[in-house]
């Protein structure tokens, strides 16, 4: 390992912690990104409702890291390591897929039985980690069987889920949804391989999240406008559909603050360890699904979803040694020799210190890009309205509280440790 230094013990405790509670705030943010998806009840095509919430994203992905860091240090990322836009268009494109599967498969088995079935992209996540980036490799075998167990665990409540879906759908769209949650959970398991490459070389989550984008919203234009018929059949929905479509594109910036949190967290603890962890966001699926729209949740469900989020935490708590995350070093200095990235600026993404931003200014784009994200939410949400939905209105305000005490305390863990870095 003789092109990335050592990170000190005692700073990367910390970054360990950090990206814990990263992946708790993830869980709590993506769990109530879907909940505005319920809307496809209402007989809003799938592909309509995940075109806006890509949109959604789409502003989110740029207007924020132009708010936090500004659009030069975005650049100066990219160019230390232009290759990783290539990779953030690619997770773009498996995202904007495996989000229209999940439209359908809440259509079809509901969202808190969709939501843990998805989730088994944390085996894939613990798969990619192991065998290509080093994750678990010297981990010690009491860390490597608290993983092992914890995947195991996930996968029984998993089969729990699809067995109680399977009895509680008529006709055959259970099987339809379960399919299409499985592979959304496959597609969004492959799309950390990009994550990790990304951090291990040292780009900044806010840098990576921003070229998403490209893949991202080209890929669902596409698979909108092919469901569809056309731009015209496409447009036709998006018209009938306009007083409901800021909840949408809402559910899309929330979204993104959930992402955020677990681009944080796969940097810092792993995505063998990071995406479990913001996999308890099928808690507060269910909780949303359950509490809020009314879904009935039965045994099955419930001891389901606690049994994968029981494996989640078994596999999070396991948290990398000195000697594992050494191994990570040395996959970042394969990623750093590879590419030709200069190996002091992926030192420094895997110490979590930003030492672009504090060299880089704000430049008046960056006002104009928050500025173009606001006017178009203000401008869909004056046309909004309430939908015609079952929603308990007290529940739904304990859990948007939690939700801002989630990215309070997350907020401020990451730049205490990092200055979000």
């Amino acid at each position: 390992m003789d092109r990335v230094s050592a990170i000190d013990p005692g700073r990367l405790r910390a970054l360990q912690r950090v990206g814990m509670l990263s992946g708790f705030a993830a869980g709590a943010w993506l769990g109530a990104a879907e909940a505005p998806t319920k809307l496809v009840v209402l007989g809003i095509p799938p592909v309509t409702i995940s075109f806006m919430m890509v949109l959604g994203v789409f502003l989110a992905r740029w207007s924020l890291p132009a708010l936090v860091r500004g659009t030069a240090a975005v650049t100066e990322d990219v160019r230390q390591a232009p290759h990783l836009v290539i990779w953030a268009a690619l997770a773009g494109c498996l995202w904007a897929v495996a989000n229209t599967l999940t439209v359908f498969a809440i259509k079809d088995i509901g969202l808190s039985i969709a939501f843990p079935l998805w989730n088994a992209n944390s085996l894939l996540g613990i798969l990619w980690g192991t065998v290509l980036f080093n994750e678990l490799r010297s981990a010690g075998r009491p860390r490597v069987l608290a993983v092992l167990g914890g995947a195991a665990l996930m996968f029984v409540g998993a089969t729990l889920l699809a067995i109680a879906s399977s009895t509680s759908v008529p006709g055959g769209s259970a099987l339809r949804g379960v399919a299409a949650a499985l592979m959304a959970g496959a597609l969004w398991g492959t799309m950390y391989i990009p994550y990790r490459k990304a951090y291990l070389t040292g780009m900044h989550p806010m840098s990576f999240v921003a070229f998403f984008t490209i893949g991202e919203l080209g890929m669902m234009s596409l698979l909108a406008v092919t469901f569809s018929g056309g731009v015209g059949p496409l447009w036709a929905d998006l018209v009938r559909s306009r007083d409901v479509l800021f909840w949408i594109m809402l559910a899309g910036f929330v979204w993104v603050v959930g992402d955020l949190f677990q681009q944080y967290a796969a940097k810092y603890v792993g995505i063998s360890r990071g995406i479990p962890l913001s996999n308890t966001n099928q808690l507060w699926g269910l909780a949303w699904g359950i509490l809020v729209f009314g879904e009935v949740g039965g045994t099955k469900v419930i001891g389901g979803s606690l049994l994968m989020a029981l494996g989640a935490g078994a596999i999070a708590l396991a948290s990398a040694s000195g000697a594992e995350h050494q191994r990570w070093q040395e996959a970042g200095a394969r990623e750093s020799e590879r590419y030709g990235v200069d190996p002091a600026y992926v030192a420094a993404g895997l110490a979590g210190q930003d030492a672009i931003a504090a060299r880089t200014r704000r430049r008046p784009i960056d006002w104009v890009i928050v500025a173009i994200a606001t006017i178009v939410f203000v401008w869909f949400g004056s046309a909004a309205r309430v939908p015609a939905l079952h929603v308990a209105w007290g529940w739904a305000a304990v859990l948007t509280l939690a939700l801002v005490g989630f990215v309070v305390v997350g907020g401020v863990g990451l730049w205490r440790a990092t200055r979000l870095g």
